[in-house]
């Protein structure tokens, strides 16, 4: 079998060289310029791919790696950027709930004072009340006591001008005080 793979494969090179040989002398193609042409067409191919192929490819290359970077950054900053919206969010949500909390606590606060102002202007209220009763009972106590002094007077006066002698100051004294009984 290997024998028979040889033997085909020798035919084909055998038909392949009779082709170039009559393909040579149908263009008149001289192998010798050929072969001068093909090593000068590989330096020229070599002296492209190091100088030019090359620095290109690499250029390309580099641009790419710029571009696939740009657009991942992108990606991750547009992550970030939904991240920080999303956090953002959270943060007003609490601050309004927080607010809300601290608005809710003052307004009870505020009850509470008002509540407690309202209670103590009640008791300086009942306590001048209460004040102003005792000096009018001060007063009032004041003013019986002169009108007692005034009355016990006049009938002194009075008792004197009756009788027309004075008595003695004792007997003055229950007198008036039984009088005013």
């Amino acid at each position: 079998m290997f024998i028979e793979i040889c033997l085909v494969i020798a035919s084909c090179i055998l038909v392949i060289m009779k082709f170039m040989d009559e393909l040579i002398s149908t263009f008149h193609i001289q192998w010798q310029l050929l072969l001068a042409q093909m090593v000068n067409f590989a330096i020229v191919l070599f002296v492209l791919w190091k100088f030019a192929y090359k620095p290109i490819l690499k250029t390309l290359n580099d641009r790419t790696n710029k571009i696939e970077k740009g657009v991942k950054d992108a990606d991750e900053a547009r992550k970030k950027l939904e991240e920080v919206s999303i956090s953002e969010k959270e943060i007003l949500k609490k601050a309004k709930m927080e607010s809300q909390e601290i608005i809710k606590r003052a307004e009870e606060s505020a009850k509470k004072e008002a509540d407690n102002i309202s209670v103590e202007a009640k008791k300086q209220t009942e306590k001048m009340i209460t004040d102003a009763q005792k000096s009018i009972e001060q007063e009032k106590g004041k003013m019986i006591a002169e009108v007692k002094s005034e009355i016990a007077g006049l009938v002194v006066a009075a008792t004197e001008k009756i009788i027309g002698e004075k008595m003695d100051r004792s007997k003055d004294k229950e007198l008036i005080e039984q009088a005013i009984k």
